[in-house]
Order: C-alpha cells, then structure tokens, then sequence
C-alpha cells in the first residue's frame, strides 16, 4: 500500500507539471498541487519509513526531477565562466508558467529547501543567467525569469565595465524592447557598441544576482544626443523557451568581516 501511494504521488506530480507546461491553468495552483502529491512521498522518505517504500520514492523522484549527470548539457553548464568556483545544486525544470510578451515569467525546479535552496538564489544555464529564485518549497522552488517585468539586473557592459542596468521594461527615455529583447541603461556616454557583452554586476552577499554571468550581448545603441543616460538594446544570452537543466548558486553570505586596512604611500 506504501509503495502504491507513493508511486501514485508521482503520478500525480507528472500530472501537474504536464498541466502547467500546457499552460491550461496559473503556475500557482499547479505548484499547490505538486506540494500536495509530494507529500505522501515526503513522509515516504522520513524516519521511520519502510526501507522498500523509501528507495521506491527516491528512484521515482530521480526518475522524474532528477538531472542526468551525464548529460553534455550539464557538462557544459558545470564548465561555464559564470559558475566558476561556485557552489551549485543542479535541477531540471518541471514546470512552466503562462505565457508573456517575451515568453514564459517564471518557471519551476525540482529542488527545493531540502537541496539547500534559498529564495534569492540566482539560477543560470550554460550560455549564461535565467534568473533568480523567489519561492522555495521542500521538493521545488519557482525562479522569475530574466526578461519578466519585475527583474532588473545590474550590469557591467564592454571591455571597459561601464556600469548600467538592464531588464525588460523600456529605460528612461528609451523605445520599449522587443519581444525576447532587454533595454539597457548606462551611465556613460559613448561606451557602448553593437556585440558589447553584458554581464552581472553582482549583488551584496551574491543576492539575487551573483557577478561575472553573461545576460546577453548589445545589439543596437539608441543615437540620441544629449542624453544623459545612454541607451541599448540587448539580446539576452539564454533562450527561456528551451530551458532544461539549470544550476542554483546556494551559500549564504559572508560569515567573518572582510578586514580593515589603512590607505597610504608604500
């Protein structure tokens, strides 16, 4: 009977995450259903759980969330300049938000706070961001998009660093992006050229946003003299329609100050 619950809560699960791949019904109710078929699962695996019932739930688990590490893509994504010394969970995306103007805003993983996620994480794949973690439960957790409305990322653009921020919703001044495309600001003239690459800034404690992951690269300079903050348009460095195997950064902050020091000749 244990083994039969726990596989019908996967069942359940594929259910649900094909639901919301279809995009028949919100990415929310979906996620409350999962965390419901999960749970049978979660007791499955707890203490005290039958040893049979128990590897049953975790081979059905690896079967349906689990990343092959095998797999190129994941050999690519581990070799990426974004993550490079990092620490990172692997997981593959389970689920799809409704649509948008530059595709879905947010998407769902098969890990959660068990896999030493935290909500603010940033999430990237092989060619560079996707996004950032905003609601984690035990077994998934969603991340916004880059390129949803509510995201804007920090930026460092070109050889040079020239510091500026670019997101979906059209800069000060700016034309409104196309669909799939970022608008960028900066905060210098005359620095920004067609193939720049745009990369993060970083946030304090690597929240939500972590330094040094390609978003994207420039494609056009807006020319409009005397505009105090220059303007660009950006084509983003992944494709969120084909997300498939993605990393979470986890670790939290800095647990000891950075140490003080004395400015001065020699």
């Amino acid at each position: 009977m244990r083994r039969r619950a726990v596989l019908a809560a996967v069942v359940l699960t594929v259910l649900a995450v094909l639901l919301d791949v279809s995009g028949a019904v919100d990415l929310a109710p979906v996620r409350h259903v999962a965390a419901a078929a999960l749970g049978p699962l979660e007791r499955a695996v707890g203490p005290g759980a039958d040893p049979a019932a128990e590897r049953a739930a975790r081979s059905a688990a690896d079967a349906v969330l689990a990343p092959a590490v095998g797999d190129p893509e994941v050999a690519a994504l581990l070799g990426s300049p974004g993550i490079d010394g990092a620490r990172v969970v692997l997981a593959r995306v389970v689920g799809v938000g409704p649509p948008g103007p530059s595709g879905p805003g947010r998407v769902t993983l098969g890990v959660g706070y068990r896999d030493g996620v935290e909500a603010g994480g940033t999430v990237l794949a092989a060619d560079g961001l996707v996004g950032r973690v905003v609601d984690v439960a035990r077994w998934t957790s969603d991340v916004e998009l880059l390129g949803a409305p509510e995201v804007t990322v920090a930026v460092r653009v070109g050889e040079r660093g020239v510091l500026g921020h670019a997101g979906a919703a059209a800069a000060p001044g700016a034309s409104t992006p196309g669909p799939g495309e970022l608008s960028l600001a900066l905060v210098e003239q005359g620095t920004t050229h067609a193939g720049d690459a745009v990369v993060t800034l970083g946030s304090p404690g690597g929240r939500p946003f972590v330094p040094g992951v390609l978003v994207g690269t420039v494609t056009a300079v807006d020319d409009v003299a005397g505009r105090l903050a220059p303007t660009a348009t950006v084509r983003p460095a992944v494709d969120p329609s084909t997300l498939d195997v993605v990393a979470v950064v986890v670790g939290g902050a800095r647990t000891t100050p950075r140490p003080v020091v004395t400015g001065g000749p020699g």
